[in-house]
């Protein structure tokens, strides 16, 4: 094509053309944009008051807050897409089709993603309680939206994928003020059953820590290999539930051996049979 100035000046008349017909739809994207952000900042604002007023929880608001200003932010691009003229429907496809292949990409991420969604919604436990889940017991430190980090008493750090954990059985063990603990103790055949459960009820009487109400019970539960089994039960606060355990302990053993009360261990007779009779040495 040979350049002259004729070819100039249609080149130029063409993109003046252009642009006049590109300018109006340009304004518009420009004006809908402004006051669609100004919109979508109010909007976000409104929803981050009313989260934050019923959820006391700052992951939960911060990830609401996130999602519903992305999907804010989407129907404004959309909006946008279809006034200056590109195809809205082929653009959502386009979207779907990248979304289906992150979804694939991403399996084991997307379903951590919906378990933190999960347990941040229903809160089956929050930060600082203690929990046992996933063969491991310990104090939750955080829960983020992929995973969840929980430190053991031996001081081990333990991160457990959120997926994992909304689809296990959890045991909370914060959730309650008070804790029932067990007491399981074996004695020598020939003892006396009552006077036993009554030392053990005078041992639980000396504790402070130990509920009256509902009292303490002991009950004989077994024959045993080697011993006669008792259970006693008692409640404490949650927070004594160890310290009355391991106290308690020490001092059921204090008050057996002071009574003359013996604690069995595992004994067996092995007697040696000779059909045709013992050898001499």
């Amino acid at each position: 094509m040979e350049i002259n100035a004729e070819t100039l000046q249609s080149f130029y008349d063409q993109g003046v053309e252009l642009l006049w017909d590109i300018i109006p739809s340009l304004l518009y994207a420009i004006l809908i944009y402004i006051v669609g952000k100004i919109i979508i900042n109010k909007v976000v604002g409104t929803i981050k008051k009313i989260i934050t007023n019923k959820a006391s929880d700052p992951s939960l608001t911060n990830f609401l807050v996130s999602l519903a200003s992305a999907l804010l932010y989407i129907l404004l691009f959309l909006t946008i897409a279809y006034v200056v003229g590109i195809p809205v429907t082929s653009f959502v496809a386009i979207l779907g089709a990248a979304g289906l292949a992150i979804g694939l990409a991403l399996q084991g991420s997307l379903s951590n993603f919906a378990g933190g969604v999960l347990i941040l919604l229903f809160k089956p436990f929050k930060v600082d309680d203690v929990i046992e889940a996933q063969g491991h017991l310990g104090v939750v430190e955080s829960i983020d939206i992929l995973y969840t980090k929980m430190h053991t008493f031996d001081n081990k750090d333990i991160v457990i994928p959120n997926g994992a954990l909304a689809n296990s059985d959890i045991i909370n063990m914060s959730n309650k003020p008070t804790r029932r603990t067990e007491f399981n103790v074996g004695v020598a055949y020939g003892t006396d059953l009552k006077k036993t459960k009554q030392i053990m009820q005078d041992v639980f009487a000396k504790d402070e820590r130990i509920h009256r109400d509902p009292e303490p019970v002991v009950f004989f539960t077994s024959f045993g290999d080697s011993s006669l089994d008792l259970v006693a039960r008692v409640w404490t606060d949650a927070a004594n539930l160890w310290p009355v355990y391991f106290d308690n302990m020490e001092a059921l053993k204090e008050a057996f051996e002071a009574n003359d009360i013996e604690i069995p261990f595992p004994q067996r007779d092995v007697n040696h049979f000779y059909p045709e009779g013992k050898k001499e040495d």
